[in-house]
């Protein structure tokens, strides 16, 4: 199976702290490289992550908080300095388009990327490959806030008891998935129904109907706790999670993995975060994040 992890670049909200750089992470999905809300220090994150500008495919940004974009200006240029070959596509709030203009052209520079640009305008789909489709929702935060969804498209599990029963082995098997029949068996002979893995990303917002339909079913769920509990006013009033609300969100989702992320400088222990997951009733893989970590997409169920 192709690579299918996340690799966090940094954790902190609004602020770096000693521990925590400013938000970025990369979905690394088959052979696409998804940089998401590239905060300050990003280039460098990257280069201690062994992520290289090569990598990258496309960037997504939530919204245009210094700590999810000003790492914009640096990675783009990177990408025409490391003369990378391939188009890359960056996905953000057409509201911040100012933003994103005055972060490409931040300095001079010789600009050699592909960089296509296609802003987000409104909930649905933004992007279909062969390996997944992306679709964005709109968050609930003082700025425009888009959080993102990778769906991959639904499959077929092949049954090697049902393809030993009908004889069919080798070069056959390949040739049954591409023709869909071969000698009067059909493909829904021999297998089975295989849902697609499903990523979302969900950063500042406070509750509401993007979060949940964001992370239904999800395999793996980032999504920002802010703030402990006990800041639950706080957090709303700032447009943000706590930690409880979202492992709530992901129990009732039926998300697999949840990772919580994007904390306050406020907090200087990750142990709390925890605690209140649990406490909320999340059963599922649990991840306080850290720096530099890398989380694999779990298993196919």
């Amino acid at each position: 199976m192709s690579m299918r992890e996340l690799v966090v670049l940094g954790t902190a909200s609004q602020v770096a702290t000693r521990q925590r750089n400013q938000n970025g992470y990369v979905l690394r999905w088959d052979g696409e490289g998804i940089l998401f809300d590239p905060g300050e220090g990003s280039q460098r994150q990257m280069l201690y992550a062994g992520v290289a500008a090569h990598d990258l495919t496309r960037i997504c940004v939530t919204h245009f908080h210094g700590d999810h974009s000003l790492g914009l200006a640096g990675v783009i240029q990177r990408i025409s300095l490391d003369r990378v070959p391939h188009p890359v596509t960056a996905h953000y709030p057409a509201s911040g388009q100012a933003y994103f203009d005055r972060l490409r052209h931040a300095t001079a520079y010789h600009e050699t990327a592909d960089l296509r640009e296609e802003p987000v305008a409104a909930d649905g789909p933004i992007a279909t490959t062969p390996s997944f489709t992306l679709t964005a929702a709109r968050l609930s935060h003082p700025v425009e806030s888009y959080g993102y969804r990778l769906t991959e498209p639904a499959g077929r599990r092949l049954l090697p008891e049902r393809l030993a029963e009908h004889g069919i082995s080798g070069p056959d098997i390949s040739l049954l998935q591409r023709e869909g029949t071969l000698n009067g068996v059909e493909l829904a002979d021999v297998s089975e129904p295989r849902p697609g893995q499903v990523f979302a990303f969900v950063m500042d917002t406070r509750l509401c109907p993007a979060v949940p339909a964001l992370a239904a079913g999800c395999d793996l769920l980032v999504i920002e706790s802010t703030f402990l509990d006990e800041d639950a006013r706080l957090a709303d009033s700032y447009g943000h999670l706590t930690a409880g609300q979202a492992a709530t969100v992901a129990r009732d989702a039926g998300v697999r993995h949840l990772v919580l992320t994007h904390f306050s400088q406020r907090y200087t222990a990750p142990e709390p975060f925890e605690l209140q997951a649990r406490a909320a009733g999340f059963t599922g893989d649990l991840t306080i994040a850290h720096d530099l970590m890398r989380i694999p997409v779990p298993k196919r169920r």
